[in-house]
């Protein structure tokens, strides 16, 4: 199975020296980082993208009526009235031991992020929003937007998951510091977890197990707890690439990024 989804990827299904664990492991690090391989994000994208022609259409019928062209084929902004100045201060904040507000600053930059993105997605010319490429972007960033709804919801309500919210504050902290090798680090340890049982296996048997506290929460694969979870973390590794392009830093400190 391994070696069946490394082909449908076009990845080499074995490098030199690599065992078969390796080759697991390194599958699971292909398919955290580019999901969009996978069928079922597939769909979500589709329908995203089918939101998208919709809008065209009404929008083409519409100026078809009123004789001028609009701005429904432009994404939704949604103001924060706040600056990246403002929020590198609030991130030095953040793991200081105020959950509440580290939850509200967590909110405040992921909100800024998409607003930032929808901007410079408007910001492009009529013909590049309209072709396929432009409309694919539009779609990502809807999808995007729906990913991370739930984690906004758990956000509002102040029940984020401890474990879940520690990672998601180091994440934030580091892209606030512009340290984006850090973040995708975090990211990766949060979404992957570096557990000896990845599925997330906490209890083996019914005793307790000499070692069994090494096998906690921290170490779990988050992105496998459930579909919801693994969406608004897919859609978090998507604002970190979005916010390494819109403010850039040193190349030493920056992760290459192939898409979003």
């Amino acid at each position: 199975q391994v070696i069946r989804r490394l082909r449908e990827r076009v990845e080499p299904i074995r490098l030199f020296g690599e065992s078969n664990y390796d080759a697991f492991q390194r599958l699971r690090k292909i398919e955290i980082l580019t999901p969009e391989v996978n069928k079922g994000l597939r769909n979500d994208l589709k329908a995203a993208m089918d939101k998208i022609d919709q809008q065209y259409l009404n929008e083409i019928v519409g100026a078809t009526e009123s004789g001028d062209v609009d701005t429904q084929h432009d994404l939704k902004v949604h103001e924060e009235n706040t600056t990246i100045e403002e929020l590198e201060a609030l991130g030095k904040t953040l793991g200081t031991g105020d959950d509440s507000g580290d939850q509200d600053v967590i909110a405040k930059f992921l909100r800024f992020l998409l607003g930032v993105w929808a901007k410079d997605l408007n910001s492009r010319e009529d013909h590049v929003k309209r072709s396929v490429q432009g409309k694919v972007a539009s779609a990502t960033h809807s999808q995007t937007e729906s990913y991370l709804e739930p984690l906004f919801k758990k956000l509002r309500k102040k029940n984020l998951p401890a474990d879940i919210k520690e990672s998601i504050t180091d994440i934030i902290k580091f892209m606030l510091e512009r340290e984006y090798v850090k973040a995708n680090d975090a990211y990766l340890q949060m979404a992957i977890g570096n557990a000896p049982w990845p599925i997330g296996v906490t209890m083996v048997g019914i005793h307790a197990r000499t070692g069994r506290e090494k096998i906690f929460s921290k170490h779990v694969a988050h992105v496998l707890n459930d579909e919801t979870q693994r969406k608004y973390i897919q859609g978090l590794k998507r604002l970190m690439t979005v916010c390494q392009k819109q403010f850039p830093t040193d190349p030493s400190k920056c992760v290459e990024y192939n898409a979003l």
